[in-house]
């Protein structure tokens, strides 16, 4: 029987490497010198908003919630502060649970890719560090949106989109599959923000201990 799926498109944060916290954490901890208002509303929209560049975060942030001038400067010191409190954290912290096993050993039945919303040169150290290149036919980031990343990685191992699932815990992940025709399972931890409540989306699962039978069913 012919292999439907070929390709695996996985976001970082939430889907392979247990992170969401920290980055949560990460977001509060810049504005911590603002009212607790002005925290709460930041927490929000990240969580709301999982798989944006944290640059479109940051606008947003001063924008609509400070509602303060923002530049390029401010986005590139801020991130430079985000970037300190968050990578040995998201380097050390754990796995999704049967992410790494699945990883292991199926990267020779599939093509494996990563798109993620963390600046490109960022995630490809991250991942490398984590010891996890050599699994990843490419690893990708920002400020390339998701739904561009796909499309290009599709065209150039052409790939039909019917033959590439997206794994991700974000509307934008969401967004950068359907927009290109592929399949879409979205990862939901218990108790997490699920922004998937409104919508059809092919499968919804809490972990990928049971991805196999997951993506034989699409």
């Amino acid at each position: 029987m012919l292999k439907k799926i070929k390709a695996i498109i996985f976001d970082f944060d939430g889907v392979i490497a247990d992170s969401v916290g920290i980055k949560t954490r990460a977001f509060a901890h810049l504005f911590r010198n603002h009212p607790k208002n002005v925290v709460d509303a930041v927490v929000k929209y990240h969580i709301e908003n999982g798989g944006q560049s944290r640059y479109v975060k940051f606008k947003h942030y001063y924008e609509n919630i400070l509602k303060f001038e923002y530049s390029d400067e401010i986005g590139e010191k801020l991130a430079e502060e985000f970037s300190q409190f968050v990578f040995e954290e998201v380097v050390k912290c754990p796995y999704i649970k049967g992410a790494k096993e699945f990883i292991e050993a199926r990267h020779n039945d599939y093509m494996f890719f990563i798109v993620s919303g963390t600046p490109d040169d960022e995630i490809k150290l991250i991942v490398e560090r984590k010891g996890l290149s050599s699994y990843f036919k490419e690893v990708c980031g920002t400020p390339k949106k998701k739904g561009e990343w796909v499309k290009e990685l599709l065209e150039k191992y052409e790939l039909l989109p019917a033959e590439a699932v997206f794994i991700g815990d974000a509307l934008d992940d969401y967004k950068g599959a359907k927009t290109n025709g592929c399949f879409f399972i979205g990862v939901v931890s218990p108790g997490a923000y699920n922004p998937y409540k409104d919508l059809k989306i092919d499968f919804l699962t809490e972990d990928l201990q049971n991805l196999d039978k997951i993506i034989n069913s699409l």
